[in-house]
């Protein structure tokens, strides 16, 4: 590993927002950006949390810092979720106070990109908490069941067992689905609560609303009242 000069880092400002190297399906997108509209709703009245989709983290752990990492999504705790009242462009380390993802996802795809070995090793040493592969389609290929959690203890990553898993330093617990308002009837990651009970999206709970409300004026009963 090359020394790093920590008193001249580049700032986000001077490093690439994208590696300009597309996704191979529409699951790398769609798989962690659901889970990001979740969480929008989830911890509505939270500010101290961000969840990066397909974006670098540039990091000072590797052989240059202008050198990221980009999983397909990740979490981190204790950090602005708007930086300076704005978004990011990329998520820089040493401009959030070293704070390092608490959970990365990476959706394998058909250009096999290192999950189980590089990645997973980059993820270690930046102390990332839960590492989240999920491989629905190739895991046969790689030889790992459709869906892994790695969890962080004492400096290695250990597969854990059970789905939905609870994370406890999260404070979420995350799976796999199939959402009753989708009508491709498509397998995606969600979070659970403690019991296990996954969150409903935004479009269950409207429709939820909207059967209460029919239920109610069917009762004589006046919704907005309620």
């Amino acid at each position: 590993m090359l020394q790093v000069d920590l008193k001249h880092l580049p700032t986000s400002d001077e490093l690439p927002d994208s590696d300009d190297t597309p996704v191979d399906n529409e699951d790398q997108n769609f798989v962690p950006n659901l889970l990001l509209f979740l969480l929008e709703y989830i911890w509505k009245n939270r500010d101290d949390w961000y969840f990066g989709v397909d974006m670098g983290i540039y990091h000072t752990t590797g052989v240059s810092p202008r050198v990221p990492v980009i999983p397909d999504g990740f979490l981190s705790l204790g950090v602005e979720r708007r930086k300076n009242s704005g978004s990011r462009s990329s998520y820089v380390m040493w401009e959030e106070g070293y704070t390092a993802p608490i959970l990365t996802i990476e959706v394998v795809s058909h250009s096999y990109g290192d999950e189980y070995e590089k990645k997973l090793d980059i993820y270690r040493q930046l102390g990332v908490k839960y590492y989240v592969i999920y491989n629905p389609q190739f895991w046969r290929r790689d030889g790992h069941l459709p869906f892994e959690i790695y969890k962080l203890v004492d400096g290695d990553y250990q597969l854990q067992l059970g789905e939905p898993l609870w994370m406890p330093e999260i404070g979420l617990g995350i799976g796999r689905a199939v959402l009753p308002s989708d009508r491709f009837n498509r397998e995606v990651l969600s979070w659970f609560d403690e019991r296990g009970q996954r969150y409903p999206s935004i479009e269950e709970l409207a429709e939820r609303a909207e059967r209460l409300a029919s239920r109610l004026k069917e009762l004589g009963e006046d919704p907005e009242l309620f």
